[in-house]
């Protein structure tokens, strides 16, 4: 299973397709260092974009094996 795949399957983020059309999404780059992560999270920040990038459904827990039916 790739990242993007588990992404997906985890958290229901799709790394793989455009959200405005649709189409494929090429990843060109990961960051990585967790200095220039938070320059580019404080760069957005004062440009008022940060916000937009918490609209996103809540993750939850896999269901707990007490709850899930059992076939037998």
């Amino acid at each position: 299973m790739t990242w993007a795949q588990r992404l997906k399957r985890v958290f229901d983020i799709d790394m793989q397709t455009c959200q405005a059309c649709g189409g494929a999404i090429r990843i060109i780059a990961a960051i990585g260092d967790p200095a220039v992560i938070k320059k580019i999270l404080d760069h957005l920040d004062r440009q008022g974009a940060l916000p937009l990038a918490y609209h996103r459904r809540v993750a939850r827990a896999p269901p707990s094996p007490q709850l899930v039916p059992t076939l037998h």
